[in-house]
């Protein structure tokens, strides 16, 4: 059974933000019985709807990147304060090797960053989100009461959050892994952002993001949460995160957020206009194929199910408009490459999310 989820106001399959509050959630947020939260997120829409030129041609053009000023096997921070305003990238805070301010959400994006930087070099030998050593670059308080976090295909940018639904969106390591990650498949395979090429665009982001915070935490598959955001809901908000790769569709169910509408089966897969076709949406369903690789295998993600992953998005083969069921036998192939055991728990995985592997 398909779902079928309309009446957004997104229904362009024009590029949108690679942001990590989906669309449909703040349409929700739109029509908030709270005018703080409604206005907050309508904002948060706007602002987010007059990003997509400049990202969609720096998607098309590629990034101007400039050259690392240090050595690429150390990253290279930058992080500026927008002071509320939009113009980017703000006032400079503070850079790399430097002391705490006392500005927190300095230090988080800060932090953030290097903890990115430092998954991609020690787990996959990544020199930064290009390979090459691209300098990191943030910019916090974009305007006020910003309900999102973004790349917009050159920088981190991040908002502070309503306050009654969101919080300071520096917070969260996955985030900031996921963000960044959209930069790393930028640079590589360039997945087109809509249906399921776009879900997978998606899957990538939320894979390394959580594997960011699981390799930070020194975390095995067994003790990581597998939730994606689950610092910026504020307290009173029922739900504890954006998503969960573990149990899709049981991240939040608010009377304003509504219910996460995430499947784990394709049998559930969400036929829509908004979100790109569901971008957010849909990627619940390679999400709990990881999982379920991840978990099959054990010990820590970064070692076989995400390595996996990695060569998939790196190798090559992966074109920019790959739906569930090319990408799903491209990880076969790839872990074939590691050996029999990790290819029957890629093979089990997506026949348990109903992705054929050929």
């Amino acid at each position: 059974m398909t779902h079928d989820i309309r009446g957004s106001s997104l229904r362009s399959v024009a590029t949108t933000p690679c942001a990590i509050v989906p669309p449909h959630l703040l349409n929700r947020l739109a029509r908030a019985e709270d005018p703080a939260v409604r206005e907050s997120a309508r904002r948060t829409l706007a602002l987010d709807a007059a990003q997509r030129v400049q990202r969609r041609l720096t998607a098309e053009i590629g990034p101007t990147a400039a050259p690392p000023t240090r050595a690429p096997d150390h990253p290279d921070r930058t992080v500026c304060d927008v002071e509320h305003r939009q113009e980017l990238p703000g006032r400079r805070i503070r850079g790399e090797g430097e002391a705490d301010v006392a500005d927190s959400s300095v230090n988080h994006a800060y932090d953030g960053l290097g903890a990115t930087f430092d998954f991609y070099l020690q787990t996959l030998s990544r020199l930064s989100i290009d390979g090459a050593g691209l300098p990191l670059d943030a910019s916090v308080h974009f305007r006020r009461d910003y309900d999102n976090a973004f790349w917009d295909g050159e920088q981190m940018v991040f908002g502070d959050g309503d306050g009654r639904i969101f919080g300071d969106f520096t917070q969260s390591p996955d985030v900031i892994g996921h963000e960044l990650t959209h930069g790393v498949t930028q640079y590589t395979a360039n997945l087109t952002y809509l249906g399921q090429s776009g879900a997978l665009n998606e899957h990538l982001s939320d894979v390394f993001g959580s594997l960011v915070e699981q390799y930070a935490k020194g975390e095995t598959t067994e003790e990581a949460n597998w939730l994606i955001g689950e610092e910026l809901l504020r307290p009173g908000v029922q739900g504890v995160a954006l998503r969960s790769m573990k149990a899709p569709g049981t991240a939040y169910d608010d009377d304003e957020l509504g219910k996460d509408p995430q499947p784990a089966h394709m049998d559930d897969y969400v036929q829509t206009f908004a979100d790109n076709g569901g971008v957010h949406i849909n990627s619940g369903i390679p999400n709990h194929a990881f999982y379920l690789v991840a978990t099959a295998l054990g010990g820590h993600s970064w070692d076989r199910a995400g390595r996996i992953w990695y060569d998939v998005l790196t190798g090559g083969a992966l074109a920019p408009d790959a739906d569930f069921e090319s990408f799903a036998q491209l990880t076969a192939d790839a872990a074939a490459a590691y050996g029999p055991r990790e290819r029957e728990a890629v093979l089990k995985a997506w026949d348990a999310v109903g992705v054929p592997t050929g």
